[in-house]
């Protein structure tokens, strides 16, 4: 049974969604601001957390980065209606996927299942043919996907599911460019749609991580209106 923490100062939402997701099967935690949750994440780790982002004490956005700082478990934010804003600096931050409000429920329940699926498949090793298994290096670039590892020029890069997943399959064919709608099969559930800013908010998150071991790193590369290719180095 996997833990979902939700954390959200709206009691509504927490009631109604704590029972969907109950009935579903899965274990949930409720929070009604980020620093409850957080105490109660250094204590243990849920397996998953869907974060609004306006809550009091601390925010979304600090949580996540806080979380950030020891953990790549999935997380969800929630966001308003019209905050493009907020969409796109959480997934930047770290943040694995996003659900506007108000949300159907459902929705919702796709979006958790997904991103749980994505996790076991990574750690379980089954994230794709037998190759995907396989250490890959490509340069100065080697994958293990076995470990969930990655390192560039002898140091290691910590990344979420989700960019290891968008890494990985780039990395597979140097040279050879990757549609967004492609990378989006790599990295989503077939049912679970996203919209293109998504993937580049990844790829963005990508890179900065990668120039923070090497300020010269430039393996991917925009092709801007097709999308992406990696370039072995």
């Amino acid at each position: 049974m996997s833990k979902i923490a939700l954390v959200d100062d709206d009691r509504n939402i927490l009631t109604s969604v704590s029972i969907s997701l109950e009935a579903e099967g899965f274990e949930v935690e409720t929070y009604n601001d980020g620093q409850s949750a957080l105490d109660a994440f250094n204590r243990k780790l849920p397996d998953m957390a869907v974060l609004d982002i306006k809550m009091p004490r601390m925010d979304g956005m600090e949580l996540l980065q806080r979380l950030r700082q020891k953990t790549q478990m999935p997380v969800i934010f929630l966001t308003s209606k019209d905050d493009e804003i907020d969409e796109v600096l959480g997934l930047r931050m770290g943040a694995d996927d996003y659900v506007k409000k108000p949300f159907s429920q459902r929705l919702l329940i796709e979006r958790i299942r997904s991103l749980l699926r994505r996790q076991q498949a990574v750690e379980t090793n089954e994230v794709g043919t037998t190759e995907d298994t396989k250490v890959m290096v490509r340069g100065s670039l080697t994958m293990d996907p076995l470990r969930h590892a990655v390192t560039w020029k002898g140091q290691e890069v910590t990344l979420t599911v989700t960019e290891f997943l968008l890494l990985q399959a780039l990395a597979q064919r140097p040279g050879f460019v990757k549609s967004r709608d492609q990378l989006m099969d790599v990295a989503y559930d077939d049912q679970v749609y996203v919209d293109d800013r998504t993937i580049d908010s990844h790829i963005k998150r990508l890179r900065k991580k990668m120039r923070s071991v090497d300020e010269d790193f430039s393996s991917i590369e925009t092709l801007y209106g097709i999308g992406y290719k990696y370039n072995e180095a």
